[in-house]
């Protein structure tokens, strides 16, 4: 993703991250070089550590290779990637990680391990996707769910990627987040499904079926993200101007969204799924450094909130 400068949303993330023990972190399949030097950056910084599992000749390869140093990160063999993904969330099951972090591995490999019925990391919770974006334009740290996993949610879905989103914003220190339920316009229609769920949504917040946040929808995007807008069209919100998370109407809508944030809007982008027994780390080659290293923030202090509650949600 385009990295943004100078704007220190992540870096406060960072900051809240220094005084947490590193948390130990299961790393499927590293065998590529921007794989495995991403688990060696959040290692150096403090993070996390690393158990690197795959077929472990290769990995040293690699590490040899990029002339990356492995330092005290235990290897864990493992003959291909299908096994990689099985032996990581195992690892997870058997308590010797917390975190889950995807190596050079298709994503739907590893979290099809995740979701498996007998051997997999399942909360009862939906799994779905946030991506936590540093918007150089925008005042504050920015969630949109979900981008990259429920192709086109019920309202069922959407209340597990509500609150996978909502706890994840107070795991990284918002008291009280606020959401936008977006969609097209900000009136109720049943022309438009979307704006009835985001109805509905708001009402189980009311009846407590969705807890920790202020949720309002629905929302176009103009007046979710804008004050004056929304005062404009008559709209009197607590969330309208000052959202902490945009849930979106479905998987395209988001990922567009998403997106154009980072290509046009010049925004970082860090990415982790959620849902699970423990969080689960996303990283891709296009990945910067920074947001790799964000990423992994994220998901340490997930980790660490889940260690205070007991949750087993990630």
């Amino acid at each position: 993703m385009t990295q943004a400068t100078g704007t220190g949303k992540y870096e406060r993330l960072l900051e809240r991250c220094r005084s947490l023990a590193a948390v130990p972190t299961a790393v499927a399949h590293p065998c590529e070089e921007s794989a495995l030097a991403g688990a060696v950056e959040a290692a150096c910084a403090g993070l996390i550590e690393p158990i690197l599992v795959g077929p472990s000749a290769r990995i040293r390869e690699v590490a040899r290779k990029a002339r990356l140093d492995l330092g005290a990160a235990e290897l864990v063999d493992a003959p291909h990637s299908h096994a990689a993904a099985a032996r990581a969330v195992e690892l997870v099951r058997e308590g010797r990680a917390e975190l889950l972090m995807k190596g050079s591995l298709h994503t739907d490999e590893l979290l099809g391990a995740v979701v498996a019925r007998e051997t997999g990391l399942r909360s009862g919770r939906r799994l779905s996707h946030a991506f936590i974006l540093d918007v150089p334009t925008y005042h504050k740290v920015l969630l949109v769910t979900d981008a990259a996993i429920n192709i086109a949610p019920t309202l069922e879905d959407k209340v597990d990627i509500c609150q996978n989103a909502i706890d994840l914003a107070i795991a990284l220190g918002v008291e009280r987040p606020k959401v936008a339920i977006l969609a097209a316009v900000e009136t109720v229609t049943s022309k438009m499904p979307a704006t009835i769920d985001a109805a509905a949504l708001c009402k189980m917040a009311a009846r407590g079926q969705i807890t920790g946040a202020l949720l309002d929808g629905p929302l176009a995007f103009d007046n979710a993200i804008s004050r004056d807008a929304a005062k404009t069209k008559g709209i009197h919100s607590d969330v309208a101007g000052d959202p902490d998370i945009l849930l979106v109407p479905d998987l395209e809508a988001g990922n567009i969204l998403a997106k154009l944030l980072s290509y046009l809007a010049k925004a970082d982008s860090a990415g982790v799924v959620l849902g699970a027994k423990v969080p689960v780390i996303l990283t891709s080659r296009a990945d910067s450094v920074r947001t790799r290293i964000a990423s992994c923030a994220v998901a340490v202090l997930a980790a660490h909130a889940r260690r205070g509650t007991g949750a087993e949600a990630g």
